[in-house]
């Protein structure tokens, strides 16, 4: 089992940042992938950013040029700065992680990012 702590989010006004991170515990192997999946309210949850525990990352093009993820293998944490945000960001930010051997998924509890003047 893995389990996923959450942190950051909140309130941020157009064109404002914000930031949130994730730390994994648990059985999470040496090998993995750690991300960002969102949902809007009354919208399917969609992917906003993974990265790989080597570093290897994909950003959903609604988000490139805005939003970086970056993780921390010794902390098993994994962060997503969110720059130039707009409303459409608004939703749950939920952690993601994924295994490497048998690709096991496992959710965070989700956090609020909430764009708005």
């Amino acid at each position: 089992q893995v389990q996923l702590v959450e942190s950051g989010g909140g309130l941020v006004q157009p064109g404002g940042s914000l930031s949130v991170s994730c730390t994994a515990s648990g059985n999470i192997g040496r090998l993995n992938t750690m991300g960002w999946y969102r949902q809007a309210p009354g919208r399917q949850r969609e992917l906003v950013a993974t990265v790989t525990s080597g570093a290897i990352t994909n950003h959903a093009d609604s988000v490139k040029g805005r939003f970086t993820i970056s993780r921390d293998n010794v902390k098993n944490t994994v962060y997503l700065q969110m720059n130039s945000l707009k409303p459409e960001d608004t939703g749950i930010y939920y952690c993601y992680f994924r295994t490497y051997w048998g690709g096991q998924e496992y959710w965070g509890q989700g956090t609020q990012v909430t764009v708005s003047s």
